[in-house]
């Protein structure tokens, strides 16, 4: 347990007649919280909150993976250009090593709970029982096989948790999700200290089933009757019915440098001076004359004179608008972006000091204040992907043509969460889908227009790993992989990222047989279970 006892020691006590009885009373601070006064549901919170804070880990890698951001800048040649630069590996296994500490949290959280009066204390429990499944299915789709089965086990002798094979990890998530949300009851005691929804018993029950049909979906490739088994009873079950159900921790802006010692600032300008827009993705919104160009970008003040300064005024003029191409560095060859093709900045010595100054950058009001939101499941996502349940031919509530309405709709909709001012107005949104309803003529043209409609929605909300995902999942959009001198992925984008570099040394037993079972090993093209090479 790592509750800790807050006890302040006096000293030495020169007291005639002092008892023990009275010492311990005297040097006991009963401001201080104790296992019996501490409550279980800050636990809860420090949960969310650690797991939805992982920003800048994204940023580094999936964002540029993705090409929905871009840069020129070394910083991110990791994922840019495939190219691991210094030491920045230990980023790759972060998400291995935060998702366990959150998984302690959530078991620690409920050992609590059962410790204290498990009865009353029910929907605190089961909804850490999603929570786990919420942490840990984000850990297997980063790496593959992982400890499930005997994750946080250390108490219970467990000092070498086996990496559970994926295929037996989805299973049992599908298996626990389930019964939890059924565990769940309104007339129950509520969590008091929950980031999401603030004990809303109703919405937990719709985010796990919008979460078991998350995880029913990655298993399209691989185990497509049981992906339909659980879409159907996902979406029997009631899923998100709009955008007030989507799961997000809104940071505090006045407390923007730490939360119970966990920082909580999701973005700083420092981290995004030298990212912009990836032209992919600007370009698709440009071609599809998409609403959204005009209200997630903007063009920097000073043009070729502003390189970097985040502090000064934008252009969100949706014609000005120019992406990033992914790739491109600021070294003076053959991969300079002054010799990429269209480059706008000319040859002058402006071009030379601050080509960034003539890309678009996430728009700063909205995505780069402090205290904005952290988006991490939505309404649009799961409406998506219920489209392509109903595309597949299963029984989903709702036909395909309107769930893909509704997921894109929720996807415009979203925006407005980050920031009043990204609103798009209603009669927009309808002539956008008028003019872009779901293609029926094939189902392949069915599932690319959905899960490009996927790419966007996460990317512009910010969710850039649940973007790779999905990406590895669907294969859409068609991206067209970097191949710079020097990569270390053959010219590919990368399947997944490689364990955290500690595991050979605490855990090497079973770090190695789950290594063994990755063809290639543990590297950045290796592929998990769900994500075959066929």
């Amino acid at each position: 347990m790592r509750i800790i006892l807050f006890i302040s020691l006096i000293g030495f006590v020169f007291l005639t007649g002092c008892t023990k009885t009275q010492l311990n009373s005297i040097n006991t601070d009963p401001t201080k919280s104790t296992a019996t006064n501490f409550d279980p549901n800050n636990l809860l919170s420090t949960a969310q909150l650690n797991y939805a804070n992982t920003g800048y880990y994204q940023l580094v890698y999936e964002s540029t993976m993705m090409q929905v951001l871009a840069s020129t800048y070394f910083y991110y040649n990791n994922g840019d250009k495939y190219i691991n630069e210094g030491n920045f590996t230990d980023y790759q296994g972060a998400i291995f090593s935060q998702g366990y500490t959150e998984a302690g949290d959530i078991r620690q959280m409920q050992q609590l709970c059962i410790q204290k009066d498990s009865a009353s204390y029910s929907n605190l429990i089961n909804i850490g029982n999603i929570m786990f499944v919420l942490i840990l299915q984000r850990v297997t789709d980063m790496y593959g096989d992982c400890p499930y089965s005997q994750a946080d086990m250390a108490e219970q002798g467990v000092k070498y948790p086996v990496y559970d094979h994926q295929r037996d990890i989805y299973n049992a998530m599908l298996s626990d999700l389930n019964s939890a949300i059924s565990k769940l009851d309104a007339n129950r005691p509520k969590p008091t200290a929950d980031l999401f929804y603030n004990g809303d018993i109703s919405k937990w029950k719709k985010f796990g089933y919008s979460l078991m049909l998350r995880i029913a979906m990655r298993l399209t490739k691989v185990d497509p009757a049981t992906a339909q088994q659980w879409a159907e009873k996902a979406s029997a079950g009631g899923t998100f019915a709009d955008i007030s159900d989507n799961a997000i921790v809104q940071t505090d802006a006045s407390n923007a440098s730490s939360q119970n010692g966990t920082s909580i600032a999701l973005r700083t300008l420092n981290d995004y001076e030298q990212v912009r827009w990836s032209k992919t993705l600007i370009n698709y919104l440009r071609l599809n004359n998409d609403p959204r160009l005009g209200v997630i970008g903007e063009i920097p003040s000073g043009g070729l004179s502003n390189n970097g300064n985040e502090t000064l005024a934008g252009n969100p003029d949706s014609s000005l608008q120019q992406g990033l191409p992914n790739g491109y560095d600021l070294l003076g060859g053959s991969t300079d972006i002054k010799n990429s093709p269209g480059y706008p900045g000319g040859t002058g010595a402006g071009a030379d000091f601050a080509p960034l100054g003539n890309y678009s950058r996430p728009r700063t009001s909205v995505y780069l204040k402090l205290g904005g939101p952290i988006f991490v499941l939505s309404y649009a996502e799961t409406e998506l992907l219920l489209a392509e349940a109903s595309i597949r031919g299963w029984k989903i509530n709702g036909s395909a043509q309107q769930h893909f309405a509704n997921g894109v709709t929720g996807a415009f909709q979203s925006l407005t969460q980050l920031d009043a001012q990204t609103e798009i107005s209603q009669p927009s949104i309808t002539n956008y889908l008028n003019s872009h309803p779901l293609d029926l003529s094939s189902v392949n043209n069915s599932l690319q227009m959905i899960n490009i409609q996927y790419w966007i929605a996460t990317g512009t909300d910010f969710n850039f790993i649940e973007n790779w995902f999905n990406w590895r999942r669907s294969g859409y959009p068609n991206l067209i992989p970097i191949n710079y001198p020097g990569n270390i992925t053959m010219g590919t984008i990368p399947r997944r990222m490689i364990y955290l570099s500690t595991e050979i040394l605490t855990n090497p037993v079973n770090y190695k047989a789950a290594v063994a079972r990755l063809q290639g090993g543990d590297v950045l093209t290796a592929r998990v279970w769900w994500d075959p090479n066929n």
